[in-house]
Parts: C-alpha cells; sequence; structure tokens
C-alpha cells in the first residue's frame, strides 16, 4: 500500500459527565489539572490508548493491525519475531548488525508493516535482555498534543461506602468500609493533532487505509472504554484540515485558530455539550487546504 500523499491536522473535541477522564497517579488518581488556571488536562497517551484499543477490538490482531504496545504483551517478544523474520539471532544482535549494514532497516521495515501503532504514532523498539535488543526506532506521523479543558473544572471527591469486607479480622469489627472517587461533574475537552505525510512516506509506510482506521478509531474510540469512571464519555467533534501538498499549505497554528469553542449567553456554569457553540470559521481557511467536519 502507498503511503499517505497529503499533510492533515486536526481538533477533536470531546467530554466527561460525572467521570475521570484521565487519573494522575501522582495525585491519588485525582483528574489531571492545570494548577495554575485549573483547566483539566488528559495526555496524549491516554488518547493513544484508546486509539490502539479501539484497533485491536475491530481488527483481532490480523495481519497487518497489530499492536504493539498493549497489555499483557511484553515489548521484546515482539521485537524478537522481528529479528526472527529476518534470520538473526536476537541475543547477538549488535554482532549481526556489524556483519549486514541493512539489518536496522530490515527490522524496522517488519514492525512497521506488522504494527499498526508502530505505523501511525511510530515507537522505541529497543529492549535490555542479554545486551541491547534493539529493532531502531520509528518517528511517527501522527502526534497528538495534550487536551486541555475549555473552561476550568472543580474536581470532585465523592465518598462511597461497600459492604464486601476486605478481611475476617475487619467483619468482626465493621459492616461496611469507606472509600473515595474523583469525578468532573462536566468538562470539554480539546485535543489538536497533526499528520505528516512526509514522515509517513519516508518511515513507516502509513497508508490511506491507514489513516481511515485512525479517523474512526478517534470517533469511537471511547465506544469500547466505558467503565464506573468514564461511564458517560464521547466524541462530539472531529474537524479535519487537509493540506493538498506532502508538506502543507498553511501552518498549522494559524488553522487551529480557525475552530472557536465558546460558551453560549448566559450560561455560567457549563454542564453539557449544549452549552457550547463550535464554529469553524471556513472562509478564512488558507488556499490549498480543505476543512473536513467528519463528527
Amino acid at each position: 500500500m502507498e503511503s499517505i500523499k497529503n499533510r492533515y491536522e486536526f481538533v477533536i473535541l470531546f467530554d466527561v459527565e460525572n467521570g475521570n477522564p484521565n487519573g494522575d497517579p501522582d495525585a491519588g488518581n485525582m483528574p489531571r489539572i492545570d494548577p495554575e488556571t485549573g483547566y483539566g488536562l488528559v495526555t496524549d497517551v491516554c488518547l493513544k490508548r484508546k486509539i490502539r484499543n479501539y484497533v485491536e477490538t475491530v481488527k483481532e490482531d490480523s495481519k497487518g493491525y497489530r499492536i504493539y504496545v498493549k497489555d499483557g504483551v511484553p515489548l521484546n517478544r515482539s521485537d524478537r519475531e522481528a529479528c526472527d523474520w529476518v534470520g538473526v539471532n536476537a541475543d547477538k544482535l549488535k554482532e549481526e548488525k556489524k556483519r549486514d549494514a541493512t539489518l536496522d532497516e530490515k527490522l524496522r521495515d517488519f514492525m512497521c508493516a506488522n504494527f499498526f501503532d508502530i505505523r501511525c504514532f511510530g515507537a522505541v523498539m529497543t529492549t535490555f535482555v542479554k545486551g541491547a535488543l534493539n529493532c531502531g526506532q520509528v518517528r511517527g506521523p501522527v502526534q497528538l498534543g495534550f487536551s486541555r479543558s475549555i473552561d476550568p473544572i472543580l474536581p470532585q471527591e465523592v465518598t462511597i461506602t461497600r459492604t464486601a469486607i476486605t478481611t475476617e479480622a475487619d467483619a468482626e469489627k465493621k459492616d461496611t468500609e469507606m472509600g473515595r472517587k474523583y469525578i468532573v461533574p462536566y468538562g470539554l475537552y480539546r485535543c489538536e493533532g497533526y499528520i505528516s505525510a512526509n514522515l509517513a512516506r519516508k518511515t513507516t509506510g502509513f497508508s490511506d487505509e491507514d489513516l481511515d482506521l485512525f479517523w474512526e478509531a478517534v470517533i469511537n474510540m471511547f465506544e469500547h472504554d466505558h467503565s464506573a469512571a468514564r461511564g458517560k464519555m464521547a466524541v462530539r467533534e472531529l474537524i479535519v484540515f487537509r493540506h493538498e501538498s506532502e508538506l502543507g499549505n498553511a501552518p498549522a497554528h494559524k488553522l487551529f485558530e480557525l475552530v472557536r469553542v465558546e460558551r453560549k449567553p448566559g450560561v455560567s456554569v457549563p454542564r453539557s455539550y449544549a452549552d457550547y457553540e463550535v464554529t469553524v470559521e471556513e472562509t478564512k481557511v488558507p488556499q490549498g487546504v480543505t476543512c473536513l467536519r467528519m463528527a
């Protein structure tokens, strides 16, 4: 398959209601927040995980669409597969590379061809088992920034109880146990992303078929990720700017500025997506760029 020919930028708007979109393990799993402004944050890693999970769900490890970074699969197991396919000893990879100058490229090509998330996001494919097992470093064409809420959020700590007691000794002394969980009553988040056709052509081979799957995964990334903490999360908008050329026809920041998200008049405390108005100044889209609203 040929790699994509066009550069893209995109804006994702997603929201959460009475849930925790991305807990911070350094803060007792409290929703991530900018302490200076009160705006909520969601990391790029969090969204990439959901995109990977969606692709794994719909493709079920079919050829060319496996996932490299996944639960329960050590990275060096996949790295060793590449060595076996090329026909080299993974435990003596350093010596093998001295004998074959093209070995790095062969290993990289195998990983890109077989793992969707490497073609998409790139990866550092180096593990240290009996020396360095190094399948290379790939810079992916698709990059996401941190998501930030449109308005400041106010996380709430909710006290919960349960009747199931942990130990026999505790059961003799009490009938319930206490716990806590954090929620955001409502938050609308904005994420900005980039897709480089240049990197796709030179490095990973990210194709138009991969791109279609990526858009599908973005739109549906919360549909198979529901839990008590993320019961009501949804992608509300996917706004895509498609350039006519590989290197692009306009600066990314100028395109992002065309997407405006504002509270509707009279709304002081937003509690739903209907409290916002999303506009794209399509008359100001530069020549050579097309704006698509995909969700």
